[in-house]
């Protein structure tokens, strides 16, 4: 399968640029730790993770996933004061709520067996 492109562009060109933009804004005076800079890295491969199972029509749940998870890291990195086990509750709400969706979006590949015949 070929990769998707986006304006013309692979993805990994569009997050080499993402990457180099962070480091210059750091550069000119965005006063980042390396933790929210991984961060804001982070949130940009997810969302172009997004992007690529949009494109593909596969994956989608596990990169909405992935996406939220970042998000919550880069929160966490700008100061957002939450304990693990706040953490981990939104993050099972997520997958909970990715996993109802997702259900209504999959087809099996094979039909279901029909049931055998009762006596």
């Amino acid at each position: 399968m070929k990769t998707p492109l986006f304006l013309g562009r692979e993805p990994a060109a569009w997050l080499t640029l993402v990457a180099v933009l962070v480091k210059l804004a750091v550069a000119f005076g965005w006063n980042a730790s390396p933790e929210v800079q991984a961060a804001v890295n982070a949130v940009a491969a997810a969302a172009m993770g997004i992007l690529i199972a949009l494109a593909v029509h596969d994956g989608l749940g596990a990169a909405i996933t992935g996406l939220a998870q970042a998000a919550l890291a880069l929160s966490i990195g700008y100061g957002l004061d939450w304990s693990t086990e706040k953490q981990a509750v939104v993050m099972t709400a997520v997958t909970i709520a990715v996993g109802m969706w997702d259900r209504t979006q999959v087809t099996a590949k094979v039909p279901a067996k029909r049931p055998l015949p009762t006596a």
